[in-house]
């Protein structure tokens, strides 16, 4: 046998023993038990402190979306998360010992948030983002910890993943890990963007719904912000020219996040939850550090915006239907009405390539929304049973060339595809 081929069969099989041990690879982050036993025996005034801050911590990365109950009860798990592989539910993570983390150290805890591994070894699905959760300092976990600890044990039991063979093995994540890289703290970073960058990329995994995904579900890091598919939607980009080109400003991006209201609309979809949970409770200072995080100190110029042309009768159509259902709440010329409903004239959704959002939207409504500034804006009824799939899509289509700069290319085709 030749020397080049004992080298090339010697390094297939050194590659098959590495490939079948990855499951037993250790995956764990080092974590000093002492330090962290120091942080969590405090009592009176301290334990207070500890416990706030947790609550706080917890908020900034939002637990309670994902793993408050349907009916409500913090913390106990069994909200349906829905992925391309199949349905994953937020488990329950009250200090109930037998169905929740009440047997859980501080260790296991940090080791289940950053590394994705349980406390019983197995690993956790991705849909917990410990990707983006990977950097959190471990004195942020035992606060988070600390707080978790002191909330009302639930004994509820975590339903059945609803996902299919082979999704459904967890030793497989192992290989996922190997091949979809944990997000990292940017390097050489000054103070101020290392906070951003904490508070945005890792307490708030913003990537997780922003920064597009490969075959398997990985975040495509090298794409961060760049926009992303989400089932029947899309996180749109949070990139600097991108927020400009959609008549974003520094204020509007604060008062958004505080609030869930600004010129470009109103907190909708899959961030609505991000405001109920999260970001209406975040300091002014932190809000500010996640705007310049993603902004910059300035955000470019917004580029012209040109005339969008329209078939008349097209137009003609869309503005009907337009006039029909929206115009009594949106205003007669898209300027919205105030706490009843936003402006069209500057609204996001219509400036998106991507009209998923907006079908959505348009065809199965929206939910009354309860804000950070104690407006509330009404539920807004789908039409889908309203009007015919053609006049959907001369709607967005109308929509989307009157305020968004976007061409009148939908079809009927397109409103189908969105709405299955």
């Amino acid at each position: 046998m030749k020397p080049v081929i004992k080298w090339i069969l010697g390094l297939g099989v050194v590659g098959g023993v590495v490939a079948a041990s990855v499951p037993f690879w250790p995956a764990k982050s080092a974590y000093d038990d002492k330090a962290a036993e120091q942080r969590l025996t405090v009592s009176g005034e301290d334990k207070a402190k500890l416990i706030k801050r947790g609550k706080y911590l917890a908020a900034v990365a939002d637990c309670a979306a994902c793993h408050q109950s349907p009916d409500g009860a913090p913390y106990a798990g069994g909200h349906p998360i829905e992925t391309p592989f199949g349905v994953i539910y937020g488990t329950n993570i009250t200090p109930d010992k037998e169905t929740g983390i009440g047997n859980y150290t501080s260790a296991d805890f940090y080791h289940a948030v950053v590394d994705g591994v349980r406390a019983d070894g197995k690993r956790v699905y991705p849909a917990m983002p410990y990707v983006s959760y990977h950097t959190i300092r471990p004195e942020d976990s035992d606060a988070i910890y600390a707080y978790l600890m002191d909330q009302q044990p639930v004994k509820r039991a975590n339903p059945e993943l609803g996902l299919s063979f082979p999704f459904n093995q967890r030793w497989a994540l192992s290989y996922w890990n190997l091949v979809n890289p944990k997000l990292q703290m940017p390097v050489n970073a000054t103070p101020e963007q290392a906070n951003g960058a904490y508070l945005t990329d890792v307490l708030g995994h913003c990537q997780e719904c922003h920064t597009p995904r490969n075959a398997i579900g990985g975040l495509k890091l090298a794409s961060a912000y760049e926009g992303s598919v989400l089932g029947k939607i899309t996180g749109p980009s949070l990139k600097p020219e991108a927020l400009a080109a959609r008549g974003w400003t520094a204020e509007d991006l604060r008062k958004f996040l505080k609030t869930g209201m600004s010129p470009q609309g109103t907190m909708t979809l899959e961030m609505y939850p991000v405001l109920l949970h999260s970001s209406q409770y975040m300091t002014d200072e932190d809000i500010a550090a996640i705007q310049t995080y993603l902004t910059g100190d300035k955000l470019p110029a917004a580029p012209e915006q040109t005339p969008v042309a329209i078939d008349a009768a097209l137009r003609q159509s869309g503005r009907d239907a337009y006039m029909a259902v929206c115009a009594g709440c949106h205003g007669v010329d898209g300027e919205g009405k105030p706490h009843i409903a936003p402006a069209m004239t500057t609204n996001t959704s219509a400036m998106l390539a991507d009209p998923s959002n907006l079908i959505h939207v348009i065809v199965d409504g929206i939910a009354e929304q309860r804000l950070g500034n104690g407006e509330v804006m009404q539920a807004m009824p789908g039409f889908k049973d309203a009007l015919t799939k053609q006049q959907i899509a001369d709607l967005v289509n109308y929509m989307r060339a009157e305020w968004g700069g976007q061409p009148a290319s939908i079809t009927v085709q397109d409103i189908e595809k969105a709405s299955h």
